[in-house]
């Protein structure tokens, strides 16, 4: 179904969920069987999901005894080599309960370029969603390079939903919703709706940041949402303690109203990513 508004959400067929590493790395891992339990109570509705989780690197860091986010490409590697593993693992177990079995989806910006790799993926993913499986997709950290990266994880995400023909793309964050300035300015106003084809140029959402842990910002998800509503796709930004209400269609997060005609690309059809 077309997801016009956020309280179409509990209906939509197919969902993209994205979260970010620092809501579920480090002292944040706890809250994964959380955002999980919002998760499969969409999939228990019926809802097809697939989760886009950043967080391999900062996953394995403490294992290579990293106190920050590495800088070399190597050791980025290398993190993410073994944090990825770990990361799986502690979804899985999280799905345990509700007896839903992860399939694990990696990609790099090449495969969506490349027609042969990209129809495979989507293949791939329609299969997993087809057997009522959960695919987890993160960027392929471990061959990835400075060049072809998709830049955050919250592009990739849009582009997965664009790949899968998604209803709907919920961007999780630490914050409940997006501000016209940074919240901790004075004078930020919480932003409820963005129409398709609203001038956002006033607004102040800042440049990437990258933290101790991850990459990315309000600007990202921004950016992020605006390429999904491009195609047709409602976007949400809200919180990830929030997950369970926007799966429902609760009125809370920054809604990005979708294009209403909105020009599909083929299955097969390349996709520029960022440079």
């Amino acid at each position: 179904m077309t997801v016009h508004e956020r309280t179409d959400l509990p209906r939509a067929r197919r969902i993209v969920v994205k979260v970010g590493s620092s809501s579920i790395s480090g002292e944040n891992a706890h809250r994964i069987p959380a955002i999980i339990a919002g998760l499969a109570a969409a999939h228990e509705r019926g809802t097809e999901v697939v989760l886009v989780s950043s967080g391999a690197i900062a996953t394995g860091m403490p294992f290579l005894e990293l106190g920050e986010r590495p800088t070399d490409l190597a050791t980025q590697q290398a993190a993410a080599a073994v944090g990825q593993n770990v990361l799986v693992y502690r979804y899985q177990e999280a799905l345990r309960p509700y007896r839903i079995v992860a399939g694990q989806v990696l990609l790099t910006a090449g495969d969506l370029e490349n027609p042969t790799h990209r129809s495979n993926a989507k293949r791939a993913m329609e299969r997993l969603l087809g057997l009522r499986l959960l695919p987890i997709v993160n960027e392929n950290d471990t061959v990835a390079t400075h060049e072809i990266r998709f830049g955050d994880n919250d592009r990739l995400a849009a582009l997965v939903a664009q790949l899968i023909g998604a209803d709907a793309l919920v961007l999780l964050s630490d914050i409940d919703q997006l501000y016209t300035r940074p919240p901790s300015e004075p004078g930020a106003a919480p932003i409820d709706r963005v129409a398709y084809g609203d001038d956002l140029q006033g607004f102040e959402f800042g440049s990437v940041v990258v933290n101790s842990v991850g990459t990315g910002g309000a600007a990202t998800k921004v950016s992020a949402a605006r390429l999904a509503a491009d195609g047709g796709i409602g976007v949400l930004v809200t919180s990830a303690d929030l997950v369970d209400e926007a799966l429902r269609g609760a009125a809370i997060g920054t809604w990005f109203a979708p294009n209403s005609a909105p020009l599909r690309a083929s299955a097969t059809a390349p996709v520029r990513t960022a440079r």
